[in-house]
């Protein structure tokens, strides 16, 4: 039988939660990578810990012998050659189970959304915050668009349609970083005030009153402005190379790029993150 609305609203909403739970693990993997010993580094571990736990709670149905919970909490264990926990995991160790525990839980969400193999539901699945919406768009005539853009994103994920995921996720990414300029009146940046780097050049220079509008930028562009200026950090550093030149990929039909799983599903955390810039409050 089809799958009750708000049984789906919850399903997007812990997803959405979930891919932003994976992106932050990801970024501390690499920043201990980078620097094992770093405080503030473990202070930012144990806190994304903690969050962790609480969603696995939330969809164990507060249950400790639920298998995803259990899951978590085996995530900690060290074992020896014969089977039994003999010490703690190191914090590298960790992050890595606990990412695997987070793609599991994914999974099984995914299942759940296939009325057709009733398998992989999770045994108790408690209500969830409200979907994830778009308040935070000053434009309300874009509220509504890229919320249905949003949905649309996600269901081609789940479809395999990569393809048409990753370019409906830069095309809300676009969409919301855009507004997010035109609000605070971001118009352009002198040459001296742009970023480092090859963005650097795209960025134009106002000579003139009126002379340029945000909509020659490219896509790029307004990612670089709107970090410049403070409305996002850097979590746009991770899209792939094809989602950055998604306008050229869209108007060339598809065909002279190839969209695998990983570049929509990083173009998808990216947005997720940018959406908790633009709204810190989510």
């Amino acid at each position: 039988m089809p799958m009750d609305n708000a049984l789906r609203a919850q399903i997007e909403t812990y997803r959405s939660h979930l891919d932003s739970l994976i992106l932050r693990g990801q970024q501390l993997r690499d920043l201990l990578a980078a620097d094992p010993g770093s405080p503030s580094a473990m202070t930012a571990v144990r806190a994304w810990q903690e969050d962790c736990g609480i969603t696995i709670n939330q969809l164990s149905g507060g249950s400790k012998s639920h298998w995803l919970a259990r899951s978590f909490s085996e995530a900690f264990l060290m074992r020896s050659a014969a089977g039994p926990a003999v010490e703690g995991a190191t914090p590298a160790e960790i992050i890595l189970r606990l990412l695997g525990v987070l793609d599991q839980a994914v999974s099984s969400l995914s299942q759940i959304d296939d009325p057709r193999d009733p398998t992989g539901h999770l045994s108790s699945f408690p209500d969830a915050p409200s979907p994830r919406r778009f308040e935070f768009v000053h434009n309300p005539e874009l509220r509504p668009i890229v919320e249905r853009a949003y949905s649309e994103s996600r269901r081609a994920l789940d479809e395999g349609n990569y393809d048409l995921a990753l370019r409906t996720s830069c095309g809300v990414l676009e969409a919301i970083v855009t507004d997010a300029l035109q609000h605070k009146g971001v118009i352009s940046f002198a040459a001296a005030d742009a970023p480092a780097g090859k963005a650097a050049q795209k960025i134009p220079v106002k000579h003139k009153p009126g002379e340029e509008k945000i909509a020659d930028w490219s896509f790029e562009t307004r990612l670089a402005v709107a970090e410049r200026a403070g409305l996002i950090r850097g979590g746009c550093a991770r899209l792939p190379a094809v989602a950055r030149t998604y306008r050229d990929h869209a108007d060339n039909g598809g065909t002279e790029a190839t969209i695998s799983e990983r570049d929509a599903r990083v173009a998808g955390q990216v947005l997720h993150v940018v959406m908790k810039d633009l709204d810190p409050g989510r």
